[in-house]
Protein backbone atom coordinates (compact mmCIF):
# COMPACT_ATOMS: atom_id res chain seq x y z
CA UNK A 1 0.00 0.00 0.00
CA UNK A 2 1.21 3.26 -0.86
CA UNK A 3 1.18 6.79 1.03
CA UNK A 4 -1.53 7.59 -1.75
CA UNK A 5 -3.60 5.01 -0.83
CA UNK A 6 -3.39 5.56 2.92
CA UNK A 7 -4.51 9.71 2.71
CA UNK A 8 -7.11 8.56 0.49
CA UNK A 9 -8.94 6.59 3.54
CA UNK A 10 -9.84 9.68 5.83
CA UNK A 11 -9.61 8.67 9.65
CA UNK A 12 -11.50 11.49 10.67
CA UNK A 13 -11.06 14.80 12.35
CA UNK A 14 -11.33 15.47 15.83
CA UNK A 15 -13.95 17.81 14.48
CA UNK A 16 -15.94 15.18 13.10
CA UNK A 17 -15.52 12.97 16.44
CA UNK A 18 -16.72 15.86 18.06
CA UNK A 19 -20.15 15.75 16.17
CA UNK A 20 -20.24 12.34 15.86
CA UNK A 21 -20.11 12.67 20.45
CA UNK A 22 -22.58 14.93 20.48
CA UNK A 23 -25.00 13.83 18.24
CA UNK A 24 -24.27 10.00 20.09
CA UNK A 25 -24.84 11.73 23.10
CA UNK A 26 -28.43 13.64 22.02
CA UNK A 27 -29.70 10.47 20.41
CA UNK A 28 -29.10 8.59 23.85
CA UNK A 29 -30.83 11.47 26.14
CA UNK A 30 -33.94 11.72 23.95
CA UNK A 31 -35.36 8.04 24.61
CA UNK A 32 -33.89 8.26 28.17
CA UNK A 33 -36.10 11.71 28.37
CA UNK A 34 -38.89 10.02 27.31
CA UNK A 35 -38.86 7.15 29.21
CA UNK A 36 -37.86 8.32 32.77
CA UNK A 37 -40.70 11.24 31.88
CA UNK A 38 -43.64 9.06 30.33
CA UNK A 39 -44.24 11.59 28.16
CA UNK A 40 -45.60 9.15 25.96
CA UNK A 41 -47.79 5.93 25.78
CA UNK A 42 -46.44 2.42 24.78
CA UNK A 43 -46.51 2.61 21.00
CA UNK A 44 -44.72 6.09 20.74
CA UNK A 45 -42.64 5.51 23.25
CA UNK A 46 -41.41 2.29 21.30
CA UNK A 47 -40.88 4.30 18.04
CA UNK A 48 -39.03 6.86 19.40
CA UNK A 49 -36.08 4.28 21.01
CA UNK A 50 -36.14 2.31 17.62
CA UNK A 51 -36.20 5.34 15.44
CA UNK A 52 -33.49 7.10 17.95
CA UNK A 53 -31.46 3.67 17.77
CA UNK A 54 -31.50 3.48 14.03
CA UNK A 55 -30.56 7.25 13.70
CA UNK A 56 -27.72 6.65 16.31
CA UNK A 57 -26.23 3.37 14.26
CA UNK A 58 -25.89 5.46 11.27
CA UNK A 59 -23.98 8.53 13.61
CA UNK A 60 -21.75 5.71 14.43
CA UNK A 61 -21.20 3.97 11.27
CA UNK A 62 -20.80 7.69 9.46
CA UNK A 63 -18.41 9.39 12.20
CA UNK A 64 -16.22 6.68 14.12
CA UNK A 65 -16.52 3.75 11.51
CA UNK A 66 -15.87 6.04 8.36
CA UNK A 67 -17.93 3.74 6.39
CA UNK A 68 -18.48 6.09 3.44
CA UNK A 69 -21.74 5.86 1.85
CA UNK A 70 -20.85 7.80 -1.81
CA UNK A 71 -20.02 5.69 -4.93
CA UNK A 72 -15.94 5.40 -4.12
CA UNK A 73 -17.19 3.40 -0.74
CA UNK A 74 -19.22 0.96 -2.66
CA UNK A 75 -16.72 -1.84 -1.77
CA UNK A 76 -16.60 -0.82 1.97
CA UNK A 77 -20.41 -0.35 1.94
CA UNK A 78 -21.11 -3.82 0.00
CA UNK A 79 -18.72 -5.33 2.49
CA UNK A 80 -20.69 -3.96 5.48
CA UNK A 81 -24.15 -5.15 4.13
CA UNK A 82 -23.20 -8.42 3.78
CA UNK A 83 -21.63 -8.46 7.02
CA UNK A 84 -24.54 -7.31 8.88
CA UNK A 85 -26.95 -9.83 7.02
CA UNK A 86 -25.08 -12.49 7.80
CA UNK A 87 -24.77 -11.20 11.97
CA UNK A 88 -28.67 -11.21 11.36
CA UNK A 89 -29.45 -14.30 9.93
CA UNK A 90 -27.08 -16.20 12.45
CA UNK A 91 -28.80 -14.45 15.66
CA UNK A 92 -32.41 -14.78 13.76
CA UNK A 93 -32.11 -18.27 13.33
CA UNK A 94 -30.34 -19.12 16.62
CA UNK A 95 -33.46 -17.61 18.06
CA UNK A 96 -36.29 -19.51 15.84
CA UNK A 97 -34.09 -22.89 16.56
CA UNK A 98 -34.00 -21.98 20.47
CA UNK A 99 -38.07 -21.04 20.57
CA UNK A 100 -38.61 -24.09 18.20
CA UNK A 101 -36.50 -26.78 20.68
CA UNK A 102 -38.51 -25.29 23.81
CA UNK A 103 -41.45 -25.99 22.04
CA UNK A 104 -40.98 -29.66 21.30
CA UNK A 105 -39.90 -29.99 24.39
CA UNK A 106 -43.55 -28.71 25.99
CA UNK A 107 -45.45 -31.49 23.87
Amino acid sequence: MSQHDHDAHSHGSVGSYVIGFVLSVILTVIPFWAVMTSAFDRATLFAVIVVTAVVQIFVHLKYFLHLNFTKEGKIDTLSFIFTAIVIVMVVALSVWIIYESVLMMMY
